[in-house]
């Protein structure tokens, strides 16, 4: 490995789902020894059968930016954030940490339609999907006998995925709800984008937010132009909305890899200097220059 360019492929295949679990439990049992993994275990194994179209009432994930992999690596850039935090002396317990990693699974569970649901893609929810998101939870919770305690507790940290929200006014139940849930808001951001194929995916959530009526955005290189803008917006919401905990990452790989570095920022910053570098030479046919991974 290039210690100066690490990619998160490095450390685990993050286009395998099983993959991704297998690190998450390597990274939790770092914290907890003896975890008991029995409810991720099933919560996970029912998240692939719902994106797969293999949950009954529900159809195939459908939406090519907010897939199942988008899922999968929120899930694991949220187990790094927690371990990472511990080892700079934050202290957590396994119910949390379990429902955190629940959240992470559910968050994006609002973009999946009904079998009844014919009309379009799982895109026309972009603006409502977290409340939705929410709603599958607490139906899911209830089929599978999880508390209402629990799920206050699930749906608190999964509020703080939606950009949107008001991060005050959510009545979180105690402080760890409060840091899990803007663990698992940095998560969401920091995973998608790092993720190898950000730059490609980005044409892609163009049009999931032209079926759902996001404004803003009047192309596809509109979007583009405006991704740096946007990630300097993320870092000030990382440091101000959210606590600035993104900085435990790099305490995950120091403990976990032996590496001094932030890897995810690391990607983060090369797809911005990639991107302005398309902008600035190749924007007439950007697409030439955007192949890596999935096709558009």
């Amino acid at each position: 490995m290039d210690e100066n360019k690490p990619t998160l492929m490095h450390f685990v295949n993050m286009e395998d789902p099983f993959s991704v679990l297998e690190e998450v439990k390597k990274t939790v049992s770092l914290i907890f020894p003896d975890f008991d993994y029995g409810t991720i275990d099933l919560v996970f194994n029912d998240l692939l059968n719902l994106f797969a179209g293999n949950y009954p009432g529900y159809r195939k994930c459908n939406t090519r930016y907010h897939d199942l992999k988008h899922t999968t690596d929120t899930f694991m850039a949220l187990a790094r954030l927690i371990h990472g935090a511990t080892n700079t002396g934050a202290d957590f317990t396994r119910r949390g940490t379990s429902l955190a990693l629940i959240s992470a699974l559910m968050h994006d569970t609002g973009y999946i339609q009904t079998d009844d649901d014919k009309t379009g893609t799982g895109a026309k929810y972009t603006l409502n999907h977290v409340d939705l998101s929410v709603d599958f939870m607490s139906d899911y919770f209830d089929k599978k006998g999880f508390s209402r305690e629990n799920f206050s507790f699930c749906r608190n940290i999964v509020r703080c995925t939606g950009l949107e929200v008001d991060l005050a006014g959510i009545q979180f139940s105690d402080f760890e709800n409060n840091l899990l849930g803007k663990m698992l808001g940095t998560a969401d951001l920091q995973g998608q984008m790092a993720d190898r194929n950000y730059l490609e995916k980005l044409i892609h959530l163009y049009h999931e937010f032209r079926e759902g009526g996001v404004s803003g955005y009047e192309s596809e290189l509109d979007l583009l132009r405006k991704t740096p803008d946007f990630y300097q917006m993320t870092l000030t919401r990382f440091d101000e909305e959210l606590d600035g905990v993104w900085r435990y990452m790099r305490h995950h790989f120091i403990s976990r890899w032996g590496l001094d570095k932030d890897v995810y920022k690391t990607n983060i910053e090369r797809h911005m200097a990639y991107i302005k570098q398309i902008l600035r030479h190749h924007s007439d046919d950007y697409r030439r220059y955007l192949r890596r991974g999935c096709s558009l």
